[in-house]
């Protein structure tokens, strides 16, 4: 009798100690953290309990705004992040809001940017949903130790030398999607066509990806592309609901979907990996791909502390860091490519600008690596794409501990948003011109034009900024030379302006194009 009396209150007692974190994770805690940033007169809503803090009226935004596309004149920023920027609208940049019981503090000065993206020991990157992770992993994910062990491996792979190696199979990635557009022009007795560019850059940067980064055509890794685009669909999902602890582990459809997709994944990479390590046993395996210079980055390490693998990493991290390549290496090229064309389209004297300067540069001749580094107004057009139309939209990081930020005392727990797009069109930093397509801006260079500010992130910034960054813009000078030796570049009639964000900034209705043969 006494023993289960003494059950019993273990059980009262663990249940209290349970219901004292929920409630202080779902209310006391989100309440203490507002009464904090309130009294530094930060601004937003109050933390309301049943509207998961802010998300419910967030998605309803959302849903509301990709509900029809806007005109090609209007500002991107309000169907892209309506509810930012209805935050920004109603109580300024120094504001708050909620993603469930975790404030974001909006952080737009360049010199508090800089501190954030750069004081990476305290502004951590924040710890996902794990059902996020299945897509979002590896170094993009990782803080401490961890991602400094796994950058000093991975960035010898994109050094510039490196990258010079690649470029035979950009040219034949892209060559073979530009063949597939002259082949519908010359359908037309007219010498054009309408298509949508978009699938055609997802496919030939799939590609890219996968002659770069596994020495294999787009065929072999076809089918890991398919199961990441659905990932990325499901994963928007997850990403607009409140993390609950545990949540994982409900057997809904969308758990056990996602779970199914990163099983086929993972058994993918896993085999690709495999046959590598077999044919370098044999000395068949090529050396010039990412992987090979990722594997043999992470087997020098090992070597150089002892033959300790702990220093490297293992097989699983291998694979992470190639599901990352795949996707954020297709991705990123992809809606820069996307964007340059729509803004090409809209801005024809800069379209006969760039091809003039192409023909100039390399004639009919294939573009090569010397030739595409001496094209100005090209990297120009770029940046100014990259400024107006960033992949990531939003640069988000969790406060470690107790940290000062300019003028405000940031308590542990609280999260900060670095709003890029807002940063990138904010005429007090860039000139009343903000807004506007200026590649002329860039005209002396990205410090030049941004007065060595913190103030241009397209690949974040500091130590974590992007170490594919010179990959991508290789990639998309090489496809831009390629098209515009061969085509002229105008709307279709049935063109929709309809920039969306999912993970990234994409054309929710694809991107139709007229090509006409040069």
């Amino acid at each position: 009798m006494e023993a289960n009396s003494m059950i019993a209150a273990i059980v009262k007692v663990v249940i209290v100690i349970v219901i004292g974190r929920v409630v202080n994770w779902v209310w006391l805690r989100p309440k203490r953290l507002e009464r904090c940033l309130r009294r530094q007169n930060l601004k937003g809503n109050s933390y309301r309990l049943l509207g998961f803090g802010d998300l419910k009226e967030m998605v309803q935004m959302f849903q509301e705004t990709y509900s029809k596309p806007i005109n090609i004149d209007d500002d991107i920023i309000p169907r892209a992040l309506p509810f930012h920027h209805q935050m920004i609208q109603n109580y300024g940049m120094n504001s708050f809001m909620w993603f469930g019981p975790y404030p974001a503090v909006t952080v737009a000065n360049p010199e508090d940017i800089k501190e954030v993206l750069s004081n990476i020991s305290v502004f951590e990157k924040l710890p996902h949903n794990p059902l996020v992770k299945l897509i979002i992993t590896g170094i993009l994910d990782y803080n401490g130790d961890k991602w400094v062990k796994h950058r000093r491996i991975i960035n010898p792979a994109f050094h510039l030398e490196k990258l010079k190696l690649m470029l035979p199979a950009f040219r034949e990635s892209c060559n073979d999607m530009v063949k597939k557009w002259v082949r519908l022009a010359n359908e037309n007795e007219k010498g054009c066509c309408e298509i949508d560019v978009w699938p055609f850059f997802q496919t030939m940067t799939s590609d890219v990806i996968s002659r770069t980064a596994f020495g294999s055509s787009y065929e072999e890794g076809q089918q890991i592309f398919k199961l990441q685009a659905e990932q990325v669909l499901l994963t928007l999902q997850v990403l607009r609901s409140v993390y609950i602890p545990g949540w994982r582990f409900v057997p809904t459809k969308l758990n056990r979907r996602l779970k199914e997709i990163e099983r086929e994944i993972q058994a993918s990479v896993r085999g690709i990996i495999q046959k590598r390590e077999k044919a370098r046993e044999t000395g068949q395996a090529p050396s010039d791909d990412l992987l090979d210079m990722l594997l043999e980055s992470n087997r020098r390490e090992i070597k150089d502390n002892g033959n300790n693998k702990s220093m490297g990493m293992s097989i699983e991290e291998v694979i992470k860091e190639c599901k990352l390549f795949y996707f954020a290496g297709q991705e990123t090229t992809a809606v820069l490519l996307n964007w340059t064309i729509v803004l090409l389209c809209k801005y024809p004297n800069w379209q006969s600008k760039a091809r003039e300067e192409v023909f100039q540069v390399f004639g009919n001749q294939t573009p090569d690596y010397d030739g595409i580094n001496r094209l100005k107004v090209v990297s120009m057009i770029l940046y100014e794409v990259l400024r107006l139309y960033p992949p990531a939209l939003i640069v988000n990081r969790v406060v470690s501990k107790d940290a000062r930020l300019g003028n405000l005392s940031l308590p542990a727990g609280a999260r900060v948003a670095v709003p890029v797009i807002f940063i990138h069109q904010d005429s007090e930093l860039w000139g009343e011109d903000a807004k506007e397509f200026n590649p002329e801006r860039f005209s002396e260079g990205i410090s030049k034009a941004t007065k060595s500010q913190c103030s241009y992130i397209p690949f974040a910034w500091g130590p974590r900024i992007c170490p594919g960054q010179n990959f991508t813009l290789l990639e998309a000078k090489m496809a831009l030379s390629l098209i515009l030796q061969n085509f002229s570049l105008e709307f279709s009639p049935s063109y929709a302006h309809a920039p969306m964000s999912v993970m990234t900034l994409r054309p929710q209705h694809g991107t139709h194009i007229i090509l006409r043969k040069l």
